[in-house]
């Protein structure tokens, strides 16, 4: 089984390398390699001198920034002016940027996966729940009319074009919709049952047809339809 060595909070070499640039404030792209060994070399000893345990990889990049310094120490016998220079520091710097996107991805996860801890989703049931066995909404408009109803609108909807759909906190709930329908009928006292869809999204739809039913259920609005493929039609129950 592997163990995973830490010294401190460091999760390894490249960590805490690039935590000494951050102190040290230096440009990642320009590391000060004299400098910055200095510092590695010297956190090293420290955690020696504490009787702690410095794992292996910690000394290979020790000895790397050793090779680096060394290779910067030492006079250029280029022959060729043209031919181009390579940094020593450059394969350092490129796993540091890499490591150093690692870590922010990371974080940015690791935020994402506590903010989905606060959301809470409904497991799907049937609308059947929701309405007394053999109950019809009106006398000529049954339930199964209306689900028939929903289906033929939603597959226009669908038919139509592509639903952009996005990730969002706020769920639509039922008594939203009941408060949004009911101020709706204020104004318009009649209203075609699919204009109370004009959201296309299948959270929306659900709570609204939820709502209309809870509304038929309660005798606060009529459902109504004249003949066989006519519009549907919403109003206030004058009655209740």
């Amino acid at each position: 089984m592997d163990i995973e060595f830490r010294i401190n909070d460091f999760e390894g070499p490249l960590d805490l390398l690039l935590h000494l640039i951050k102190e040290a404030k230096m440009d990642i792209m320009n590391i000060e390699i004299e400098e910055i060994t200095k510092q590695y070399m010297s956190f090293l000893d420290k955690q020696e001198k504490m009787n702690l345990e410095v794992s292996s990889e910690y000394l290979v990049l020790a000895s790397e920034l050793l090779e680096i310094k060394s290779k910067l120490l030492l006079p250029n016998n280029k022959i060729d002016e043209e031919e181009e220079e390579i940094d020593p520091r450059e394969e350092l710097v490129n796993r540091l940027l890499e490591y150093q996107a690692y870590k922010d991805i990371t974080k940015l996860l690791q935020d994402k996966e506590l903010l989905r801890k606060d959301i809470y989703t409904k497991e799907p049931e049937r609308i059947d729940n929701y309405v007394p066995e053999n109950h019809e909404i009106h006398a000529d408009v049954t339930l199964d009319d209306l689900v028939n109803a929903l289906q033929r609108y939603y597959q226009r909807k669908a038919d139509n074009k592509p639903l952009n759909t996005k990730v969002t906190i706020n769920e639509i709930s039922v008594s939203s919709r009941r408060l949004d329908i009911k101020r709706l009928l204020k104004s318009k006292k009649r209203i075609s049952f699919f204009e109370l869809f004009p959201v296309a999204s299948k959270e929306y739809i659900v709570a609204t047809f939820l709502a209309i039913l809870e509304m038929a259920k309660n005798r606060e609005l009529v459902i109504k339809q004249e003949n066989d493929f006519d519009d549907i039609i919403c109003e206030v129950n004058k009655n209740a």
